[in-house]
């Protein structure tokens, strides 16, 4: 029997609280997760997961050493109380104009503060602008009959989860920790310490918070150069994968981007904006981020040009493969996949699609179902588009049975390589 360390509490399992919820059970703790979705309580008490990264047997197997259990809010109020840490790992949106929209994690830290015990630590993980603790969470948690740092204590640490990332694991990649004060960041770097290899303590919240953002910002700007690069290289009829290919063997000062349909996903997406608007209110703002976001959201638009050019007329049947936003995952947050359907059903064509890991989606309130990636379906298409890279899928078979390819992700190009 595994020797049981401190409990702990997460709130929040989706595609960061439920891996992170595992992983500590995984290492000894005592682990209770919280979720307002009763559909994904029911599914963690089945020991069914719905996140490739966290298995069926993993949760049978804690659920047996009664590591991990899982709840609604109100259900557990007792419980919470006799945790050691709470971690937040709740989602963090845009607005309807683009701007932070904290509700998540508000509602979290009422929930906490109508809770909190004498000596319990408080760890946000949600991507979230410079100040949010500060500003927004401490002044909930911090009352008079209560201070940080020596009746509870608060601390951030920026998830770095990367899905379907077999490569680097959840406690391989180095973990940013921060406290609100001294006591405050040797209650956090003792709890990441005894479940990652390399936790990284910086000097204040607002530091660790920044990092989170930087990290993407760097990599939307990044990405949304090759996409630009990669569009104004068709122009002038110039290979621009194999330009990036020699470029990436160079050993020092280049990190190799790939261009894409656009940029997807919860991060990269969302938090350059939610930096924009943190220096918008000192009148100030990125120009950097300002430009790399419009090239980013005219990718879509660039893709379906792409696909008129590719049919005959204009009217046909198009089959779209993907519509996660990368590969071997079932998320579809902000994936430039369901512009580029809806944009490609808005031009008048018959638009289906396969993705091995959403059986159906609805869009405009009209219901579509993946399709059998067949040779019938694939030649009965007139224009076949790669948007996501998913691994089981048999590219060799399409690019074999497909009248026309408009390949986004550099599929072909890799099957090529392998036949030569």
């Amino acid at each position: 029997m595994t020797e049981v360390k401190e409990k702990i509490v997460v709130i929040g399992l989706g595609y960061v609280g439920l891996p992170l919820a595992t992983h500590f059970a995984s290492c000894g703790f005592s682990v209770l997760g919280l979720d307002n979705d009763s559909s994904k309580i029911e599914s963690i008490k089945e020991n069914k997961t719905y996140i490739p990264d966290v298995s069926d047997q993993l949760l049978k197997e804690l659920n047996i050493q009664g590591l991990f259990k899982s709840s609604l809010p109100e259900n557990s109020v007792e419980e919470f109380k006799k945790a050691t840490y709470i971690i937040v790992t709740v989602p963090t949106p845009l607005g309807e104009n683009s701007e932070p929209d904290l509700g998540f994690i508000i509602s979290a830290t009422k929930f906490i503060n109508e809770n909190l015990q004498q000596g319990q630590t408080v760890i946000f993980e949600s991507s979230t602008y410079p100040g949010t603790l500060e500003e927004i969470v401490l002044p909930i948690l911090e009352q008079p009959h209560r201070k940080v740092g020596v009746d509870f204590y608060l601390g951030y640490s920026p998830e770095r989860i990367d899905p379907s990332n077999n490569k680097y694991t959840l406690q391989s990649i180095p973990k940013v920790v921060s406290g609100q004060t001294e006591e405050c960041i040797k209650k956090v770097l003792w709890l990441y310490k005894q479940a990652f290899d390399h936790p990284v303590p910086v000097s204040s919240p607002k530091v660790a918070e920044m990092c989170k953002l930087f990290e993407n910002i760097q990599r939307l700007v990044n990405i949304s150069l090759v996409n630009e690069v990669y569009l104004l290289c068709r122009k002038l009829n110039i290979d621009f994968y194999e330009s990036l290919q020699a470029a990436a063997t160079k050993p020092f000062g280049f990190t190799p981007y790939w261009p894409g349909p656009g940029i997807g996903g919860h991060c990269i997406p969302v938090d350059p904006l939610y930096f924009q608007w943190k220096v918008n209110q000192y009148g100030m703002k990125s120009r950097m981020i300002e430009v790399a976001q419009d090239i980013n959201n005219q990718m879509p638009h660039e893709v379906v040009t792409q696909v008129k050019e590719s049919l005959s007329n204009d009217k046909g049947r198009v089959l779209l493969i993907g519509l996660a936003y990368k590969k071997d995952v079932n998320d579809l947050r902000e994936s430039p996949s369901l512009e580029i359907f809806e944009l490609l059903v808005n031009e008048g064509l018959e638009v289906e699609y396969h993705d091995p890991y959403f059986s159906n989606f609805t869009l405009n309130h009209k219901e579509y179902h993946s399709i059998e990636l067949s040779t019938d379906e694939i030649q009965k298409a007139d224009s076949v588009v790669i948007l996501t890279d998913h691994s089981s899928i048999d590219w060799g078979k399409v690019k074999k049975d497909a009248k026309t390819i408009v390949d986004t992700r550099g599929v072909l190009r890799s099957i090529m390589e392998e036949e030569t």
